[in-house]
């Protein structure tokens, strides 16, 4: 007797054969039809038992969130909602659920409740659809460079560096707590913890890229960040996954076109791959929206706006000219956005972003030259000395999903923005190093892993797109 997976079972539908599958109980009904789920696929499939040859204590065990193998033949249903279902002859227990204290009941749970059961919210649909959906992901990542010749490099996630220059990081330390070294100055000595220097948990690994690529040529990083930034919202995690590419070579219009061909080519194989649980997710998220009101309703359907981040060319536009166009729109002038725009250099805003995707262009958009005294010190100073060479991608629903920037290559340049910041010299003299040891042009880019399944699944908070987040005051499971 053959075992399957029920996605393999439903897909091959051998009808007539002997078969195995196993599995956790989602419903029940009228001791005879069992909804069996392996988490293979969003469908159930149903087994069906002999009622009046059945055993009455076995019964007693298979409830909601029982794990079962079910046995027997494989048949055509003449019920509605499914083709196949297995006349079950033998049914084997693994593990049984008690009803009384079971919280995943088939009932209508809210996300909030099941946030405080994230070790069994996955055998929800909503949460294995996404986590299928996340999977693909992080396979199309990889696929997508792994074919267009990148060499996957693991950024340290120990270091010395604040890349961001925020000084929102997780200390890393081996020193006693409640009584540590102190120096002459009464400071924290840091020459006696572990590393023998102040050490966090990296917030980009791009820097470290930076020296690969500068070598490897194409590389890129996928690993867990971190940032200890206070902030209890929808879009803020303290511990995400970053993708971040690095080019030698590429200049600013290159990386554009990488993040787009990247994008495009990732969205298209969920769209190719996960489509049942796209579906699902759609219909999920319309029953959602229904529920708010009229005017905060999305426009487009999950699948809308999938297919229009695919289908549409990214519209590339200066800060520059985005500014002016967000000046003299009818949000600002009728001060409907919440942060209006007064002059250049404003740093824009999610609704800023939105409108331009949505409202004024209707199709994805690449903002790019923005002000230096809003963007990282690694940037490269355009010319006009005003501005940088950065890059962010807009979409719809969500606003700015990646970041990236063609990166200073000028030794001088960089350490006079080092010094303009007050960033110690010493601590960045191996990167400093790349533009004294044969310089090039060269660019990247950082994807935030979960915004980008937060647009994929249409899951509002990005809590519900990671196994189990990480957020202030929160560190369970």
């Amino acid at each position: 007797m053959k075992s399957y997976s029920i996605k393999e079972l439903l897909k091959k539908q051998p009808v007539g054969d002997s078969v195995e599958v196993n599995g956790w109980v989602k419903t029940f009904r009228s001791n005879r039809f069992i909804a069996l789920n392996d988490g293979s696929t969003i469908h159930n499939l149903q087994c069906v038992v002999d009622f009046e040859n059945a055993d009455e204590a076995l019964l007693k065990q298979v409830t909601t969130g029982a794990a079962l193998k079910i046995s027997g033949t494989l048949v055509e249903s003449q019920g509605k909602g499914q083709t196949v279902e297995i006349q079950a002859t033998a049914i084997f227990v693994h593990g049984t659920a008690d009803p009384e204290t079971y919280p995943i009941q088939p009932k209508k749970h809210s996300l909030e409740f099941l946030r405080e059961k994230a070790h069994l919210r996955v055998r929800t649909n909503t949460f294995s659809a996404v986590m299928r959906v996340r999977s693909a992901l992080s396979f199309a990542i990889h696929s997508y460079f792994q074919q267009h010749g990148f060499y996957y490099m693991h950024a340290p996630i120990i270091t010395g560096s604040d890349a961001e220059g925020a000084g929102e990081m997780f200390r890393v330390s081996t020193l006693d707590a409640k009584k540590p070294p102190v120096d002459e100055n009464g400071e924290v000595d840091f020459t006696e913890d572990f590393f023998g220097k102040e050490t966090n948990l990296t917030v980009s690994g791009q820097l470290e890229a930076e020296t690969y690529a500068m070598a490897l040529g194409k590389v890129y990083t996928f690993g867990p960040t971190f940032r200890a930034e206070n902030s209890n919202t929808s879009r803020h995690l303290a511990e995400f996954w970053m993708i971040e590419p690095e080019v030698a070579f590429n200049d600013l219009d290159a990386n554009m076109d990488l993040a787009e061909d990247f994008i495009k080519w990732i969205i298209q194989y969920v769209l190719d791959h996960c489509k049942d649980d796209l579906e699902f997710l759609e219909g999920r998220l319309s029953d959602e929206e229904k529920t708010k009101p009229q005017n905060e309703r999305s426009e487009m359907t999950l699948l809308g706006k999938l297919k229009f981040v695919v289908e549409n060319n990214f519209k590339r536009v200066s800060y520059t000219e985005a500014i002016d166009i967000l000046r003299n729109s009818n949000p600002n002038k009728k001060k409907k956005f919440q942060y209006l725009i007064e002059e250049w250099g404003a740093d824009l805003q999610s609704e800023h972003e939105r409108y331009l995707v949505e409202k004024h262009f209707k199709c994805p958009v690449i903002l790019f030259d923005y002000p230096a005294n809003i963007k990282a010190f690694y940037m490269r100073l355009n010319e006009d000395g005003k501005t940088v060479r950065a890059m962010d991608v807009l979409f719809p629903g969500i606003g700015e999903i990646v970041g990236g920037s063609q990166r200073e290559e000028r030794l001088e340049v960089l350490q006079q923005k080092i010094k303009a910041l007050d960033i110690d010299e010493k601590e960045l003299w191996w990167y400093l190093d790349l533009r004294r040891f044969g310089t090039a042009v060269h660019s990247g880019f950082g994807l935030g892993f979960e915004r980008m399944v937060q647009f994929v699944t249409g899951m509002g908070n990005i809590r519900d797109v990671i196994p189990y987040p990480r957020t202030p005051q929160n560190a369970e499971f």
